[in-house]
């Protein structure tokens, strides 16, 4: 059940195989087996990618509420410790500025899980790619996930102090007129995301032009601290940049709205144990973190 599951999940034999750590042609051979027991074709395959048939969907289903109750059952016991691979992914800096310090000990608590960490701004498709679950700064537009904030992280609004000498130090939104900004294109709508600024308890959105549009943080960032404009990101990414003088925070009485951050895991699973043992860990790294 568990390795069918994996497979209707990947939409790929191999990949499957290797999350449970098997041969590809074990995988195989284990769901015709399974195909033969039930006498019904669960998976429509083609060399590219596999798809459940009506019967495979109904079982699968059925196989996600089993498997979430043998788990439940067993993690009852007291001897019984979460264990498997987990799949998370997050943002690179979030990823090495609050959880690695703390993961040797999350690993020493719990030496029979393994995590698999991916790392990026895009979005993911936690059940196709097999992705256990997500962080992700922002609100989530995907209404088949289930969210759980982690924290709220402040936000700047900075430029380097080159540009500032070029286009003058703004006092104020209303200032802004021949100021640019460093364009960051949105993964979720693909279209640049205007500035921030909150005045007089209401939030006003302001569209500057600019030279450069990125999909990258870490991109952006860069480009601010050479010059090509205005950036608002959150207050811990440039933490450094404001200490060093290379970048400089301006209208800091008019400040961005707070951007929550979230955890996201898909709402038709069972909260296995192993990923309840990751969100409480994090759950606590976040609340306790200067964001």
């Amino acid at each position: 059940m568990r390795l069918f599951v994996r497979v209707v999940e990947r939409r790929n034999f191999t990949a499957a195989a290797a999350d449970l750590g098997l041969p590809r042609s074990t995988a195989t051979e284990a769901i015709k087996q399974l195909e033969d027991h039930l006498g019904t074709r669960l998976l429509d395959r083609t060399t590219r990618h596999v798809a459940t048939t009506l019967d495979g969907q109904a079982y699968y289903e059925r196989c996600l509420s089993i498997l979430g109750e043998v788990e439940d059952a067993e993690a009852g016991f007291r001897s019984a410790e979460p264990r498997g691979l987990l799949r998370i992914d997050a943002h690179p800096l979030l990823t090495q500025r609050f959880l690695l310090p703390e993961l040797p000990a999350f690993l020493e608590r719990y030496p029979e899980i393994d995590l698999h960490i991916g790392q990026g701004d895009r979005l993911v498709d936690l059940v196709r790619e097999g992705v256990d679950c997500v962080i992700r700064a922002g609100e989530p537009q995907d209404s088949g996930m289930i969210m759980r904030r982690l924290a709220t992280i402040s936000e700047i609004t900075c430029a380097s102090p080159l540009y500032l000498k070029r286009r003058g130090v703004p006092g104020s939104p209303d200032a802004l007129g021949g100021h640019q900004a460093v364009g960051f294109v949105s993964s979720r709508t693909g279209e640049i995301l205007p500035l921030e600024f909150t005045v007089a308890g209401k939030v006003r959105q302001v569209a500057l032009p600019g030279r450069v549009r990125v999909n990258n943080s870490d991109t952006a960032a860069a480009l601010a601290r050479l010059g090509f404009g205005l950036l608002q990101a959150p207050r811990y990414r440039l933490e450094q940049d404001l200490a060093d003088g290379t970048l400089v925070e301006v209208l800091g009485d008019f400040p961005p709205t707070p951007t929550p951050l979230f955890a996201l895991y898909p709402q038709n699973r069972q909260l296995a144990p192993r990923l309840r043992a990751f969100l409480e860990w994090a759950s606590r790294i976040f609340a306790e973190a200067r964001l």
